[in-house]
């Protein structure tokens, strides 16, 4: 697990600094403490910091093939490399090395741009060959690892795992993408492939981008994989459960191959206690677990969590953590480079910490709830859309529409009367239903208290775009299989996959995602809707599986989450920052809000009138965003300890 950074000379062969690359690499320091590497020659300049997980002693980055003609630097794991290295080998190529990094390079010199198709495994890497004079960037199926690249005034083409990177070039522009924005208010982060600044892009998950030397102009970004829903197994429920036991299995197999100590997240959920049973089965040795626990106890999971360990005799290590943990807010906000508002940053930083004690990898839960149909969101938008089924448009948009108007948003009462957000889906069409439930504000609230010259910016652009874009190449009508689809594109890699991989490189880290493997997430898109909802039950075959391996309480227990207590903060210990952010010159500067408006919300919210938690709270992620911008180019937020 590493940092790559460079540049590309996309008119010519300039020579590029070694000063100006050494500081663009070291801005990313944290993701790679082991060892740095730099190469350049006319034209190009490639960049690397090594966090050493597989073949300590060799395996140093940049990494050439035999003749020094075709040149890569790599983040990631390739889980596949002893199957593809054999194959290699008789294809005529030698290796000096026994780690995965070696195979990308001949992989590209017998495949070509199709090499992507043959990894199995995490990955953003950057090659050049100077033979066919092409440079490659590509980024894994899930986008588990980040690249963000921008085309300078000059042609120079710079790229790095974070933004930072690229930022730390003095000739990129800082200028704010107002649609960029309006993607942060709507979903609580930036999307693929945007990013907060104009000039800049984040390479989409699954893409590739191929530039030969001496185009006019940068292409787009091409393709290569894409998951297709077919639904159309035939297994029956024993065969499906011993299949996904044994894919699970290997999937958990291949991503415990490390020369460095490892171990796993156990939050004590249906997610994370699946991998550490598997792991459990295949180690010879207990494995090492981390779990963090809260000193609240309304969200507090850590008794489950030890409940696992001690069914599995984990090696387990328990921290608790003070709920208020919010002094973390200007940490993060230099580690994410864009502004980033899912709150649950929070407790991923601190057991990534607490893990890094004591491992240098760590497998997760991620991507259970994709796969297996885990969120609650899902099972209410079924529900939802068994009515939308059976009563027409034309009846449900008037009818809906006018109840979702004037039923009122009752957040003080208890769930079941919250019926606002519903009747409004049930108004929707199912992509349209889904944006309004998942989004962290609405658009009516984003029109409050964006101001009209913000809104002329916009020009009519609404985040809606982004679901709207992806919704058009789904190639199933099923709803379930359509919310997935959006979540893999927009939530799992912009939002969860951020999220893990800033928190865990912020402390050299590496995390692995069993779940996100893409062949087990082929596998499951060939199921039933009904294997993996049924009636209330999300995640059915998954917690059918592994009825043998955790017991009931784990697997059926209600879901908590990995959240903190916004509301409360913003009602005690964070009012004060709340006020300075509203009031103060740094947010009101950039013109893009109504401060009146944002102030009246400030005041119904400590009044208990309503509650505003989530656009507050984005507003100081925002300017804690904006205070970054205003350090000196390098210059690092210290890690919290």
């Amino acid at each position: 697990m590493c940092g790559i950074a460079g540049l590309f000379d996309t008119r010519g062969a300039r020579d590029f600094s070694r000063d100006l690359l050494q500081r663009i690499n070291d801005s990313q320091a944290h993701r790679g403490p082991d060892e740095s590497g730099l190469h350049l020659e006319p034209g190009v300049a490639l960049a690397h910091r090594r966090l050493s997980v597989i073949d300590l002693s060799t395996g140093q980055q940049p990494l050439f093939n035999e003749d020094g003609s075709v040149c890569v630097v790599f983040n990631g794991e390739i889980y596949n490399f002893r199957q593809l290295t054999p194959e290699l080998e008789a294809l005529g190529h030698r290796f000096k090395t026994r780690c995965d990094t070696e195979v990308i390079v001949h992989a590209w010199e017998s495949w070509g741009e199709e090499c992507v198709k043959r990894f199995r495994g995490m990955f953003a890497f950057a090659l050049w060959d100077r033979n066919q004079q092409i440079f490659f960037l590509a980024r894994d199926r899930f986008g588990v690892k980040p690249l963000h690249y921008s085309l300078l005034d000059d042609g120079t083409l710079v790229f790095g795992s974070e933004l930072k990177a690229v930022t730390a070039h003095p000739g990129f522009n800082r200028a704010l993408d107002p649609r960029a924005v309006e993607e942060y208010f709507a979903l609580g982060y930036v999307a693929d492939p945007r990013c907060i600044y104009t000039n800049a892009f984040k390479l989409p998950s699954a893409h590739t981008l191929t530039v030969k030397r001496g185009m006019n102009r940068l292409p787009s970004p091409k393709p290569y994989w894409d998951i297709r829903f077919t639904l159309d197994s035939r297994l029956n429920e024993q065969d499906a459960v011993a299949e996904l036991l044994c894919r699970l299995d290997e999937s958990v197999r291949l991503r415990m191959i490390a020369d460095v100590p490892l171990g796993a997240f156990l939050s004590g959920g249906v997610d994370s206690s699946a991998v550490v049973a598997s792991m459990a089965n295949i180690a010879a040795e207990p494995v090492r677990t981390c779990a963090i626990g809260f000193d609240n106890p309304q969200f507090n999971e850590s008794g489950f969590a030890a409940q696992i360990a001690s069914r599995y005799r984990t090696d387990h290590r328990l921290e608790v953590v003070n709920a208020e943990g919010f002094d973390l807010i200007d940490t993060l906000a230099w580690l994410y480079d864009e502004p980033f508002g899912d709150s649950s940053a929070f407790p991923t930083y601190r057991v990534c910490q607490l893990a890094r004690k004591h491992v240098t990898v760590a497998l997760s839960g991620d991507g259970g709830d994709e796969n297996f149909g885990g969120y609650r969101r899902y099972r209410m938008h079924l529900m939802e859309q068994g009515w939308r089924d059976v009563i027409p448009l034309a009846i449900r948009q008037p009818l809906f529409g006018i109840l979702g108007r004037l039923y009122p948003k009752a957040d003080w009462a208890p769930r079941m009367f919250r019926a606002k957000t519903t009747l409004q889906a049930l108004a929707l069409d199912p992509v349209k239903a889904y944006w309004h439930s998942v989004s962290f504000t609405s658009e009516e609230t984003r029109n409050r208290f964006y101001s009209s010259s913000f809104q002329n910016e916009l020009a009519g652009y609404s985040a809606f775009e982004v679901f709207k874009t992806h919704a058009r190449n789904i190639q199933t009508d099923d709803p379930l299989a359509l919310i997935q689809y959006l979540d893999y594109k927009t939530w799992l890699v912009s939002d969860i996959n951020t999220k893990v991989d800033r928190a865990s490189m912020a402390h050299a880290l590496e995390v692995r995602q069993p779940f996100l493997d893409h062949e087990l997430a082929e596998w499951l898109a060939t199921l039933s809707r009904q294997m993996k909802i049924r009636g209330l039950q999300g995640k059915w075959l998954l917690k059918k599986a592994n009825e043998s391996r955790l017991p009931n309480e784990i697997l059926y227990r209600t879901k908590m989450g990995f959240s903190v207590p916004l509301a409360q903060w913003l009602r005690g210990p964070l009012v004060a920052r709340a006020r300075q952010v509203i009031q103060g010159e740094r947010m009101g500067d950039t013109g893009f809000f109504n401060r009146d408006v944002l102030q009246t919300m400030l005041n119904e919210h400590l009044n208990g009138l309503k509650n505003h938690a989530v656009p507050l709270w984005l507003m100081i992620m925002f300017d804690a965003f904006l205070r970054q911008t205003e350090r000196p180019d390098g210059a690092q937020a210290p890690l919290a300890a």
